[in-house]
């Protein structure tokens, strides 16, 4: 199957991602406010010297959706790390995943970019998938789960405002909007309740910093090249990361299940795709 060029951009965002969910895992006594202030402050410093660099208007051009979208992933980052820190991983990442199916049925009403019916079935069958590797969790409390379906809807809003601003604004434009929107707000609540990471924490939230910016980026430019109906679906290799991570960081078991489901989100990822292409012709 040929791979898109927007396909291999979510492809790499999930990877980034992955790496951003394990350094959260490791540090569960820094708030996750202050995570997402640290990580922000990261992105901003970067991202600002890549404009600055390809001489470009760090205020961009569409500001409310700008605002938007900073708004709206600021909201989906908070109560992420929140579950990431208070879930086993893999669970955490699996109630994630409904943010493919949020990002379809907004783009649908948003961008008039509705999915093919074929596309719906495979996204059921990637979701059926996601279930079965994880199934029901008994540590993961009700309240949890809403906080989790909070980040996974406003996720799919984020993305479908970052698709919108393709016809506005710079990819790196669209990043820089997302820390200095989030900064004023997190810093309210962060600062008040700053704990002092060590040394080794503080390399962890660098590495936690830089890892998301990269996702960010990559994530954007999918969103630009592609629509939201054809690449989404990508989004559940995550948990398929978060599985091996679990099991050789974590000691989070693969059961039978597990491999089922891992085969069930592939089958669904590549048909999904390819069928969403093909709609394009």
């Amino acid at each position: 199957m040929n791979v898109s060029l927007g396909a291999k951009y979510i492809i790499a965002t999930t990877l980034f991602f992955a790496l951003m969910n394990t350094g959260v895992k490791f540090i569960p006594y820094i708030p996750a406010s202050e995570i997402v202030m640290f990580r922000a402050l990261v992105t901003l410093i970067v991202v600002y010297i890549l404009i600055r660099r390809e001489g470009l208007n760090p205020w961009g051009n569409n500001k409310r959706l700008l605002i938007m979208r900073g708004l709206t992933g600021t909201v989906a980052l908070l109560t992420y790390f929140y579950i990431l820190q208070n879930m086993p991983l893999a669970s955490a990442v699996t109630i994630l995943n409904l943010s493919p199916i949020f990002t379809i049925i907004i783009a649908g009403i948003m961008l008039r970019e509705p999915a093919r019916p074929i596309q719906w079935l495979f996204f059921f069958v990637s979701f059926i998938g996601v279930l079965m590797i994880k199934g029901f969790d008994h540590r993961v409390s009700g309240f949890d789960l809403i906080i989790g379906i909070t980040a996974a809807a406003f996720s799919g809003l984020a993305y479908n405002f970052i698709r919108k601003l393709k016809d506005y604004d710079h990819p790196l434009i669209v990043v820089f909007y997302f820390p200095m929107v989030t900064i004023p707000i997190v810093s309210i609540y962060a600062i008040p309740r700053w704990v002092m990471p060590n040394f080794v924490e503080f390399l962890i939230l660098i590495g936690i910093g830089i890892s998301t910016t990269a996702a960010q980026y990559c994530m954007t430019k999918a969103y630009h090249l592609e629509r939201a109906s054809n690449i989404s679906n990508f989004n559940y290799l995550g948990i398929i990361y978060a599985l091996f991570i679990g099991f050789f960081i974590f000691n989070e078991s693969i059961g039978i299940l597990g491999i089922l489901g891992i085969a069930l989100i592939v089958f669904g990822v590549i048909m999904g795709s390819r069928y969403g292409q093909v709609s394009d012709r």
